[in-house]
């Protein structure tokens, strides 16, 4: 069965340098590589979710520049349904990340049209069973389209990042929220470990709450799952494609813990790939995987 999963949220056309360290304050460090990539945490999710065998369909904004032609293609290359995707006056959105040796990152982000995405044209496409949001649009399109989908009868996926104020409302609305552990203490109000923020944001309202912990694993509500143990080249966009396969799996009728052990395989692949294959971490490629069972 192939679920449709409805991806809401950013597009962005990313510039990547590798350097040897994230610059301090006033520092100046010289890389060794550069490449451009699609991104945005909407469309990574939406793309993940399409190789991860899902009818995928996105809605989002993009400018009127030549970065905006550059993610339209990228979304037709992946299986994407971009009808939701519209264009607005101006720039698209970008962001900027540096990659560490070791595979860690940091990043800036310029949301320019993501910012003008009006959720009231959104549509939902027929026999769809989730919609999936993040914190990269605006707190208030994120709960019209909580609202409307949980009228229609879908299930609500938020990955709450960035980190922001976190809204009781919008919490409320969610069948499901994934969080890192930085998020996790943020959204519960206090910096506490992750079991306790995932109580806290249970208690917020969320329906079933995911931390994620990187290297080791990741907490649900009753359960614990160790990382699979893979090599590192780039931790860059394993958070969304963490949520993307994790939506896939769970439209396919999966328990969470499952749906979610089969999105940790999906991530640990996406890690050790090299960014240029990354297109090759699709389902077959996680269930081989999860056959293996390396843990």
């Amino acid at each position: 069965m192939s679920p449709v999963i409805l991806t809401a949220g950013s597009l962005h056309h990313d510039v990547i340098v590798t350097a040897p360290h994230l610059p301090a304050p006033d520092e100046t460090v010289t890389g060794s590589a550069v490449r451009y990539a699609f991104g945005g945490k909407g469309g990574n999710q939406a793309v993940a979710a399409a190789r991860m065998g899902a009818v995928s369909h996105m809605a989002g904004a993009v400018g009127t520049d030549a970065a905006a032609g550059v993610l339209l293609a990228a979304l037709d290359a992946a299986g994407v349904d971009r009808a939701g995707v519209v264009q607005v006056p101006g720039a698209s959105g970008m962001s900027v990340a540096i990659v560490e040796a070791g595979g860690s990152y940091g990043a800036v982000i310029v949301s320019a049209a993501n910012l003008a995405f009006d959720p009231a044209g959104v549509v939902f496409p027929p026999g769809c069973f989730a919609i999936v949001l993040q914190n990269e649009i605006p707190e208030a399109a994120n709960l019209v389209l909580a609202r409307r989908a949980r009228a229609a009868g879908l299930r609500v996926i938020l990955n709450a990042a960035p980190v922001r104020a976190g809204s009781a409302a919008l919490l409320a609305l969610c069948d499901l929220v994934v969080v890192n552990r930085v998020e996790a203490a943020a959204l519960a109000g206090s910096a506490t470990a992750p079991d306790r923020a995932v109580a806290a944001l249970r208690a917020l309202g969320a329906g079933a709450v995911l931390v994620t912990l990187g290297g080791e694993g990741l907490l649900g509500e009753g359960f614990a799952q160790p990382a699979f143990a893979v090599p590192v080249i780039s931790t860059h966009g394993a958070g969304d494609c963490f949520v993307g396969a994790l939506a896939a799996e769970w439209g396919r009728g999966a328990a969470l813990p499952e749906a979610a052990r089969f999105a940790q395989a999906a991530a640990a692949l996406h890690v050790a790939a090299l960014p240029d294959a990354r297109a090759g971490v699709t389902e077959a490629a996680v269930r081989a995987l999860l056959a293996r069972g390396l843990a």
